[in-house]
């Protein structure tokens, strides 16, 4: 069951990537543009999705379970950090120069479109550098790698 629930959202999300727009490279950029030809459309968007999402949180708050009878683990406040604002703006920086972000990524290599898989295989090169920084900063000093 759980599976069929994570396709079907899925399925729900990417469709409404697709119909929002934000699938489409060029109307992200349009959006990021504040100097130019500012394209707002987006920000009604991410509007309506932060109201959904607020509202889901809400109501998740006041159950023990979700409705597929998985324990809620809902995420709590945490402290914000150098590395939590330094990867913020990586991604924004990202996002602003492809005008896409992980999801629309997915979405645009299922259409089979090249700038989807470079994104994917970009951002996946990303993770992995990221994870050699962080084992190499874990190991004890004077230990070598074999």
């Amino acid at each position: 069951m759980y599976t069929v629930a994570s396709f079907l959202a899925g399925l729900v999300f990417g469709l409404g990537l697709i119909v929002a727009g934000m699938a489409n490279p060029a109307k992200v950029i349009g959006f990021l543009d504040l100097a130019g030809a500012w394209d707002p459309s987006l920000a009604l968007v991410m509007a309506g999705a932060i109201a959904v999402g607020a509202g889901a949180f809400f109501l998740m708050r006041k159950r023990p379970r979700s409705l597929l009878g998985a324990p809620m683990r809902l995420p709590g406040a945490d402290r914000t950090d150098r590395r939590l604002v330094f990867g913020s703006l990586l991604f924004g920086v990202g996002w602003g120069l492809a005008g896409i972000c992980p999801g629309p990524a997915l979405v645009l290599a299922g259409y089979g479109l090249p700038k989807g898989f470079v994104f994917i295989a970009a951002m996946i090169a990303g993770n992995g550098a990221f994870e050699l920084l962080e084992s190499r900063k874990r190991q004890p000093a004077g230990s070598a790698t074999a």
